[in-house]
């Protein structure tokens, strides 16, 4: 299906079992919103019965998000956090993707990465780096903001986390679009070329735990899991290390790269939000939770019911596809005053579910607020305005909610 066969008007179609928000088109064209807005006034517990990942419910209502997200004795992570079906014949295992006691046991291990003294540590870091790229960006002139702010920055801070080489870090760029992406999205042609590549990453990321094995590193995600009681073993079950190796590069990539994009678009969509801005830095802390819910740049979540059950009035049935589409809960009017709209000095601005809830929160949700931070807080002291000039283009996905391209024209102080 091409952007021009895309049903913009989704009133227009039966609200029945081929009713289907999960279309990757829908969502590159930004033409999603509609659709949930109809089934969060009509159908908040949707039965999609045929789609391209098969049947699935849709929950697209805060409370009811809440309710799935906090409730892993009905709804399992096990088998994948994504709509789409692991390829059989290579199945990933990540902690997110566990439920208790081993999705605690394992997150226990990597969590001090992002502990508050960790985060204090890497603060000037991020700071530096972020101050040498944006003073390296040329003023009145048309560029990528998506490559030369947004990728490299986060690409610059996962690096760091894993200890990875410098010089070679845009793999794990590559690695994590590899991973997220579909065979319609112009990243990769085929299922044998995603395996291929991640068995590189696997390759690579395996001697990188050899050598952290005999030469501890200091604090590194590479480190704590070839230390960890229950990751020490990792490499005698490389796909379950792979799996989780991607969901760290994913989490620690997707999200802060495309809450960076997201800021620059909607202050532009919302120009008295930018004046609100220039006119008063200190609002940065209470902006950057607001521009997370507004981008919500992981748009679901699913999870699978372990036993027949009931959700808004719906009857669940053991085994069923449960899809949060944390991108409709964020824009939930019953929850969020004028949810469409960006608003810097909101009174409750962590009142999203963009990280989701419960014992799957995002566990470098403080950290990827704090790259936010800093990074606005740097572009405020040298730019007036970072200014939109031309259409954005998204990427081709029902899960990452992101962007390839930016283009916008920087101008200085005044």
């Amino acid at each position: 299906m091409s952007e021009a066969d895309i049903v913009l008007d989704p009133y227009s179609i039966p609200l029945d079992g081929a009713f289907n928000v999960a279309q990757p088109q829908l969502f590159q064209a930004d033409a999603h919103w509609p659709y949930f807005e109809r089934l969060r006034k009509e159908a908040p517990v949707h039965l999609c019965e045929e789609s391209e990942f098969g049947p699935y419910w849709s929950v697209t209502k805060y409370k009811d998000i809440m309710q799935v997200d906090t409730s892993h004795d009905l709804f399992s992570s096990e088998g994948g956090i994504v709509i789409s079906e692991q390829d059989e014949e290579f199945t990933m295992s990540m902690f997110i993707a566990m439920d208790p006691p081993k999705h605690d046991e394992q997150r226990k291990i990597v969590s001090p990465v992002v502990a508050p003294l960790n985060l204090q540590k890497l603060e000037n870091t991020i700071r530096e780096r972020a101050a040498g790229l944006l003073d390296e960006l040329p003023l009145e002139e048309e560029i990528n903001w998506v490559d030369r702010i947004s990728i490299e920055l986060t690409t610059q801070m996962l690096a760091t986390l894993f200890d990875f080489p410098f010089e070679e870090r845009r793999r794990l760029t590559r690695w994590s679009d590899v991973a997220t992406a579909n065979e319609d999205s112009g990243v990769i042609d085929s299922e044998e070329q995603r395996r291929a590549e991640l068995l590189e990453c696997l390759g690579v990321f395996t001697e990188l735990f050899k050598q952290r094995q005999e030469h501890p590193g200091n604090n590194d995600l590479i480190t704590m899991l070839a230390h960890g009681d229950s990751t020490k073993d990792l490499l005698d079950r490389p796909m379950e290390y792979l799996g989780n190796l991607i969901l760290l590069i994913v989490g620690g990539n997707d999200t802060t790269r495309n809450s960076i994009t997201g800021g620059v678009l909607a202050l532009n969509q919302f120009p008295g939000e930018y004046d609100k801005l220039r006119a008063d830095h200190s609002l940065i802390t209470g902006m950057v939770p607001e521009i997370v819910r507004w981008q919500t740049p992981l748009a679901h979540m699913r999870r699978r019911a372990l036993q027949d059950t009931e959700l808004g009035g719906q009857k669940i049935k053991a085994g069923d596809k449960v899809v949060m589409w944390y991108v409709s809960g964020n824009r939930d009017e019953e929850v969020i005053d004028s949810p469409n709209n960006l608003i810097i000095n909101r009174q409750r601005p962590r009142q999203h579910v963009a990280f989701g809830f419960g014992i799957h929160r995002c566990m470098g949700n403080r950290l990827a607020e704090m790259q936010l931070r800093i990074v606005w807080e740097e572009i405020m002291k040298r730019f007036d305005n970072i200014e939109v000039v031309g259409e954005p283009k998204r990427i081709y996905s029902t899960f990452v909610k992101g962007y390839s391209e930016l283009p916008v024209v920087l101008h200085g102080k005044r």
